[in-house]
């Protein structure tokens, strides 16, 4: 192999991290010198106001400290932060900026954190637990350290037993042929015919095999069977991943093999299941733990002795005796290791943990036969190689279509630090060196067959015992309308639900979505469903804090995590928040396809969407998402959840350019009234939750559980459009005859009744909806013209050929204009006015209405005319017009003043007033204004917009500059004084 291709190579590789080292160091230069505290726990990287709970001496001599947020209600938990088990993190006082000392996090849950600090003679943790305390995530120099020395190592060309591998892996060489092996007895008996394949393909490659296992196929199980065969041929492995918490999953499950295994790594960060196993505890159990631990013994006395005496010529000698018994001890520690490792079949270690500076320095080169580095797809490339450099041999699993190496530098990464070994030798070498894994055993296969076809080329197969299992097989789990479906979207379109714009910050929030999860959450809930059984996923920090803060007490145990922290977990039920809705359609970082996989694949039985479909159907990934749950699952708007919706178009009067959402019928359930209407809502919704269900089913559940086709896909429109055309020709029949009313069955869906709504308004009939539940029914009538007494008018002549006949779209989209000649808001809200009977018409509308006081005395000179009194209730047309008047007037008592032009909108009372009454205070929403503005001084530490600016640190390069021009400008200062002075004394000399 060339030489000169492995050093471009490492060139390449060095100048990425680099890259990636000097983004890292500035991300912290700059938290530390421009970013406050609270930004920084916003961030994620740091956590503030931290109080001890609890303090101990843990495994192996490690000082262990567990730390929870400081009280101020009945359940407080941790913000949303990127700790993981293994962080190295720095110990701050709350109110001093020096650091108490360094860590290993081992522990993270929602309401505490642990931390191990190693303990030593020179020092003693002693934390109070009534002070606070703060932790920082910290860079870690020895990974950095560790990727460039393996790279190092590679670029000399002292390859060892790893020759033959390299020149595959970065030479251009194929793989050698697949030897012939003999017939394998499987540990496992369990394994299907693609895990049993791939197995056998991995031991009979010589050089290089790719296990590659999508989410549920058992990718795990299929490692260690490879692992335990190879074992059984006399191999000696090393095992690694990328993370802690992967390569303790690989030892509990090689545990139950009886196989001799040993665990390399710091103990404080191994799971408990996994600690037996490491080295400490390994050599704890040696014949020679005994001999060490007295000579540990003899040392701590000798160290008393010498802090006790203060002669020099005894303290001379004590120190030598400690030199000699360090001396010894390392010997014999040595010597147990090098036993320890020997004896063992498998050694496990993270990827970096297995460098040659570490324990494994002790073995010979050619100590390991095969390499397996589960989770590869994960890692950076560069931290591959630390163990690959080995053994002649490597097997990688993993999955390349889920989500790639973390990375800071988006330079970096687009240059290709964020491509994995398995990436790039997938694309290399292809099928020859792959098998997949296509036995899947985790999701539903409606949930499966999105991802099967996006990513995975259709190849993916659901295992029979979980092809069709829901929510409600579940014990204890009733059957309702959202534990009998496994795809549910819920769309924000045209509802007005926009994300937080916040400026100076990178995360984004989306309040309104954080109702919905949370009704959604109530729901399954209420069904019987654990909830420790679901998981609510964001992709946002910000948004996983306001969904913490809503849901956190109400159900501690519910998970709520961004996409990155459940790779590698599943759940029941997933419930989704996507977040973005804004009007430039942008999507950010949820435009990576990987991260979007990873998300929906985490379900078993249920995932919930909730999105605005209109912002991110503009990523063409996406949209295929939102099309697959539009045809195969259930949809419903948000509408259907909440009754105080402002639509987009409909307060600024489209002026947005934005269409407004019809809302179709279903339960209202109202946020933020008394508990009694909450209830009367949740009954309300259980009442249609029947008639919903059997209208889903009837429309989409016949192709829900049976695979997606084209021909299915195209039998739903068409009945879709069928149907359509069969009430535009009832209608028509209606229109010809001289019946006064036609009736349509309480079976219609909402879709259904939706369309015979808007034929009904094309051809200028009267359509009423009445009924609740079961019973909802829609009845079309003529309408009376105005003061004819109620006298049926002449029918209306049918279109004649050459008319155009009223043009309604067969399927109507929940977020499209039903055309600029139909009023939106009789679509929007005509249902709502049915059920809502005996309340004002204003009041009916829940916009537009003005507060009115009842025992208030009107005087004449205040009046400014009659009153228009509102139509009554059977003239439909009128009532919209005094609805669209009572809109386009100040919503402030007694004013009439028109907001058609001149207006202020807000957003605490979502009303409109006239430039004298728009101020928060005048018109009643002053708290609301002052709690919303604390928010934002605590939030941008300012007391208002353009009153000052955050306090941030001077750049130390100009700070410099400014200095060396200070001191400049004092010493010509200084000289010109001296000048002076100098003339005078001889002025004064000469006068003498």
């Amino acid at each position: 192999m060339a030489s000169s291709t492995v050093e471009s190579f490492v060139a390449h590789q060095l100048e990425l991290l680099e890259l990636e080292r000097n983004a890292e160091v500035e991300e912290r230069r700059s938290w530390q010198e421009h970013s406050s505290l609270k930004e920084l726990q916003s961030q994620g990287v740091c956590l503030l106001k931290l109080q001890v709970s609890s303090q101990c001496t843990g495994l192996y001599g490690q000082w262990l400290v567990t730390f929870e947020p400081r009280k101020f209600g009945p359940v407080v938990v941790l913000p949303s932060n990127s700790f993981t088990s293994g962080d190295i993190v720095g110990l701050y006082d709350a109110n001093e900026s020096s650091q108490l000392a360094t860590g290993v996090l081992t522990r993270i849950t929602q309401k505490s954190v642990s931390v191990a600090f190693d303990e030593s003679h020179d020092f003693q943790l002693n934390l109070d637990r009534e002070n606070t305390y703060r932790l920082l995530k910290l860079a870690n120099d020895v990974t950095y350290k560790r990727l460039k020395k393996a790279l190092m190592t590679l670029k000399r060309g002292h390859y060892g037993p790893a020759s033959s591998l390299i020149d595959v892996l970065l030479g251009g060489f194929p793989p050698s042929p697949t030897a012939e092996i003999p017939p394998l007895t499987f540990y496992n008996t369990a394994l299907n015919a693609s895990q049993k394949e791939a197995v056998t393909f991995a031991l009979a490659q010589k050089e290089l095999a790719i296990i590659h296992g999508p989410p549920g196929t058992g990718k795990t199980t299929t490692v260690v069977e490879i692992i335990l065969q190879a074992v059984k041929q006399g191999s000696k492995v090393l095992c690694c991943a990328p993370s802690n918490i992967a390569v303790d999953n690989l030892v509990e499950r090689l545990a139950l093999s009886k196989k001799r295994i040993l665990r390399l790594g710091h103990p404080a960060r191994l799971l408990e299941s996994a600690q037996q196993h490491s080295l400490d505890a390994v050599l704890a159990r040696s014949d020679n733990a005994q001999i060490v631990a007295d000579i540990r013994k003899d040392i701590d006395q000798l160290f008393s002795k010498n802090k006790k005496t203060q002669d020099k010529r005894e303290k001379s000698n004590f120190q030598n005796e400690i030199k000699l018994l360090r001396k010894e001890l390392k010997e014999r520690e040595e010597a147990a290791m090098v036993q320890s490792l020997t004896a063992a079949d498998v050694v496990l270690a993270t990827n970096t943990g297995a460098s040659s500076d570490g324990p494994l320095k002790l073995l010979p080169e050619n100590h390991f036969d095969v390499v397996v580095v589960d989770e590869c797809a994960q890692a950076l490339e560069a931290s591959s190689w630390i163990p690959l450099l080995k053994a002649p041999k490597c097997i990688l699993a993993g999955d390349h279509k889920q989500l790639p190496p973390t990375t800071i530098s988006n330079k970096a990464a687009l240059a290709g630090l964020s491509r994995s070994l398995m990436e790039r030798l997938a694309m290399k070498h292809g099928a020859g060196v792959i098998r997949m894994l296509t036995v899947q055993y985790r999701m539903n296969q409606a949930i499966m067959w999105w991802a099967s076809e996006v990513m995975y080329h259709g190849q993916l197969i659901a295992h029979p015992s979980v092809a069709g299992h829901l929510l409600k097989d579940l014990p204890g789990v009733a059957d309702t309308e959202e534990t009998s479906v496994p795809l549910l979207l819920i769309d924000t379109a045209g509802c007005g639900l926009l994300e937080l714009d916040e400026e100076d910050s990178q995360s984004k929030g989306n309040p309104g979505e954080v109702r919905l999860v949370a009704l959604h959450i109530q729901a399954l809930v209420d069904a019987g469903v654990h909830a420790g059984d679901i998981a609510v996923i964001a992709p946002y920090n910000l948004q996983v804090d306001l969904l913490r803060q809503s849901l956190s007490n109400k159900h501690p145990e519910l998970e709520i995590k961004s996409v990155d922290g459940f790779q590698g977990r599943e759940k029941e039920a997933v419930v989704l928040t996507f977040v973005r809705s804004n009007r430039k359609g942008e999507v950010g970082f949820l435009a990576e396809d990987r991260r979007i996989n990873v998300a929906v694949t985490r379900a078993r039985r249920h995932v919930a969407v909730i999105c605005d479909s209109r912002t991110v159907s503009n990523h063409a990934f996406l949209k295929t998402l939102v099309d697959y749950f539009t045809e195969h699952g259930e949809v419903r708007t948000a509408f259907e959840y909440l009754d105080d919706i402002v639509p987009e178009n409909y307060t600024h009067g489209g002026s947005q350019g934005h269409s407004q959402a019809p809302k179709p019928s279903g339960p209202v359930i109202s946020i933020g009234k008394p508990a009694q209407d909450q209830e009367n809502g949740q009954e309300a919704r259980a009442t249609a939750a029947q008639s919903r269900r059997k209208s889903s089913k009837r429309h989409s559940g016949s192709h829900v559980h049976s695979q997606p086709s084209s021909s299915a896909n195209g039998s739903d429109k068409t009945g879709a459009t069928d149907r359509t055309k069969h009430f535009r020709a009832m209608i028509k029949e209606f229109v010809a005859s001289k019946e006064s009313q036609l009736e349509f069955p309480a079976s219609l869906s909402s879709h259904d009744r939706l369309q015979v709504h808007q034929i009904a308004e094309a051809y200028g009939l009267r359509h009423d909806s009445t009924g609740e539940g079961k019973a909802r029914r829609i009845t079309v009538s003529r309408k009376n013209p105005a003061g004819s007494g109620g006298v049926a008018p002449e029918p209306p002549s049918p279109p004649s050929a050459a008319q155009a006949e009223p043009e309604l779209p067969s399927e109507q989209p929940l977020g499209q204009a039903l055309g600029p000649t139909q009023p939106d808001l009789k679509a929007l809200h005509l249902e709502r006015l049915q059920r809502q009977q005996g309340s004002s018409a204003k009041a009916q509308l829940g916009v537009g209405s003005r507060p009115q006081k009842a025992h208030q005395k009107k005087k004449k000179k205040e009046t400014k005319g009659p009153a228009p009194a509102l139509p009554c209730e059977e003239d439909f047309d009128a009532l919209v017009s005094a609805v669209i008047k009572a809109d386009n007037t100040c919503s402030f008592a007694k004013c009439s003043a028109s907001t058609t032009t001149l207006g202020q909108f807000c957003i605490h009372c979502s009303q409109r007033y006239c430039l004298s009454h728009h101020l928060p205070e005048i018109h009643g929403c002053g708290e609301k204004a002052r709690t919303h503005a604390r928010q934002k001084i605590s939030r941008e530490g300012v007391l208002c917009a353009g009153s000052g600016t955050r306090d941030r640190a001077l750049d130390p390069a100009k700070r410099a500059q400014l200095q060396r021009r200070l001191d400049k400008k004092l010493d010509d200062l200084s000289n010109q004084r001296t000048s002076k002075k100098k003339e005078k004394e001889r002025e004064k000399e000469r006068g003498t």
